[in-house]
Formats: C-alpha cells, sequence, structure tokens
C-alpha cells in the first residue's frame, strides 16, 4: 500500500522558515550564553518575520517546529530546557497576537507596530515565560524575583537586535522583489 503525499506551496514555505529557525537556534545553542538564562534568541527572527509577513498561524508553525526539531536534535526534548523554550514561544506568539489584534479588529493596520515593536514584546513575553516556569517548577524562591529586572533590561535590549534584524530582513526581501 502506497501513501501519497500532496504538499502545498504554504507547507513548503512553512518547512523553509521552520528549517532556517532550526538552524539558527542549533547554531546559537553552540555558543556560551554571557550570564545564565541569557541567550540573544536570533531563531525568534525567523518566527517574527514569519509572524509579520504570513500571520500568526504560520508563526505558530515555525515556532512549534523549531522549539520541538530543535530540542529533538540537541537531546532537550521534554528536559527543562525545552519546557523554557515551548513556554517562551507560546507566551511570546500569544502576546504577539494580543496586539495586533486591536489594530486588525478596528482596521488599524498602518498604525499597528513595527518588526521593532513586536520584537521588543516578543522578547519580553519571551522571557517572562521562561522565568514564569523556571520560577514555578524548578526554582520555586522569592529571591528569584531579584534577577527580573535584569531579565527585563536583557529583553528590551535582544529584542530591539531582533527587531531591527527582522526590519532589515523584510526590507531585502521587499527590494528583492520590485
Amino acid at each position: 500500500m502506497k501513501l501519497y503525499f500532496t504538499t502545498t506551496h504554504a507547507d513548503h514555505k512553512i518547512a523553509l522558515l521552520a528549517a532556517l529557525a532550526i538552524t539558527i537556534h542549533i547554531i546559537e545553542s553552540a555558543f556560551p550564553s554571557p550570564l545564565p538564562g541569557i541567550k540573544p534568541g536570533l531563531a525568534n527572527v525567523i518566527t517574527l518575520f514569519t509572524f509579520i509577513k504570513y500571520g500568526w498561524k504560520t508563526a505558530l508553525q515555525v515556532s512549534l517546529l523549531r522549539v520541538i526539531i530543535s530540542s529533538l536534535l540537541l537531546g532537550t526534548f521534554l528536559s527543562p530546557t525545552f519546557l523554557l523554550s515551548l513556554s517562551g514561544a507560546l507566551l511570546s506568539l500569544i502576546s504577539l497576537i494580543l496586539i495586533q489584534l486591536p489594530f486588525r479588529q478596528f482596521s488599524l493596520a498602518e498604525y499597528q507596530p513595527g518588526a521593532v515593536g513586536y520584537a521588543i514584546v516578543a522578547s519580553i513575553s519571551h522571557m517572562s515565560g521562561q522565568f514564569l516556569v523556571a520560577w514555578y517548577f524548578f526554582i520555586p524562591h522569592p529571591g528569584l524575583f531579584k534577577l527580573l529586572p535584569i531579565f527585563i533590561t536583557f529583553a528590551v535590549i535582544l529584542g530591539l537586535v531582533s527587531g531591527i534584524i527582522t526590519q532589515l530582513l523584510i526590507n531585502q526581501i521587499q527590494c528583492e522583489h520590485n
């Protein structure tokens, strides 16, 4: 019995974007972090790009594929690292959807935040999701909250960098299409 699968252009797009995000994630994991729990999160540039260009459903697929496949390749599937990555990815996407919703609901698309604004919100949300899971499941100590200002500061800075990179990527792709 042969099974035949048909793939669409959307499937190819998701696979390509997920492969890019997975590759960046794996390369980034090879470098030591400057402080425990702080990584640049450059794979999230692909997720943010996907969210802006193709919408939240495609971004969710790319993000989940990145988290699951990267963790399988790195040997961290279902580990604390996996749970932290998944919680950060999901909370950042939820926050992006919630921010975008009023602009779409009231036909104010031209006023919605740009890549930098989205990236900063996503970065803070990603860090917050990871922080809450770490605090609730792994380190339920009130002293952990003393680190929160440091994490938020880094989230804003790294979100700014990710947003700039995402905007440059969007601009480059638009130039190539024109």
